[in-house]
C-alpha cells in the first residue's frame, strides 16, 4: 500500500490544521494557535492533584484539619506554579494550611495549620508559593 492510500495527511495540510486551529485539541479557530497556550492546555489536561504521603495523613488526621475540593485544587495549582519555577521543595500556603510538597514526586509531604505559633519555622524548602 502506498502513502498516499493510507490518507496520511501532507505537512501543508498539517501546517493548515495547525494555523486554523482544527485537530489542535483544546483551541478553537480564532484563537491564538500559540506554542505556549497549546503546551499550557496539554499541560491542564494532565494535572493529577497531588499524593499525601502516609506522614502527611496522619499530620492532617493528628491535627484536626480537613481540605475543602477548592482549597485542594489550590493546593494542586500551587504546586504546578512552584514546578513552573523549578522548585523542588515548596511551601504551599492555603488559607490557614501550610503544606510542604515534594514537586517532583508531587507528594506532600506534611501538612500543618500555618496560624499554630510553635510552628512558625519551616525547613528544608527552597521556595513558597501562597495559593
Amino acid at each position: 500500500m502506498k502513502v498516499n492510500e493510507m490518507m496520511v495527511p501532507s505537512i501543508d495540510q498539517l501546517a493548515d490544521q495547525y494555523l486554523n486551529g482544527k485537530g489542535v485539541q483544546g483551541t478553537k479557530a480564532g484563537k491564538s494557535t500559540e506554542f505556549s497556550d497549546i503546551l499550557s492546555v496539554k499541560q491542564l489536561e494532565t494535572i493529577e492533584t497531588p499524593r499525601f504521603s502516609k506522614h502527611a495523613v496522619n499530620r492532617l488526621s493528628d491535627r484536626q484539619l480537613t481540605l475543602t475540593d477548592e482549597q485542594l485544587d489550590r493546593l494542586t495549582e500551587g504546586a504546578i506554579k512552584a514546578g513552573a519555577k523549578g522548585i523542588n521543595e515548596s511551601l504551599v500556603l492555603v488559607d490557614d494550611l501550610a503544606f510542604i510538597v515534594n514537586i517532583k514526586n508531587n507528594t506532600v509531604v506534611t501538612a500543618l495549620d500555618s496560624t499554630r505559633s510553635d510552628e512558625s519555622v519551616y525547613t528544608n524548602i527552597d521556595g513558597a508559593v501562597i495559593a
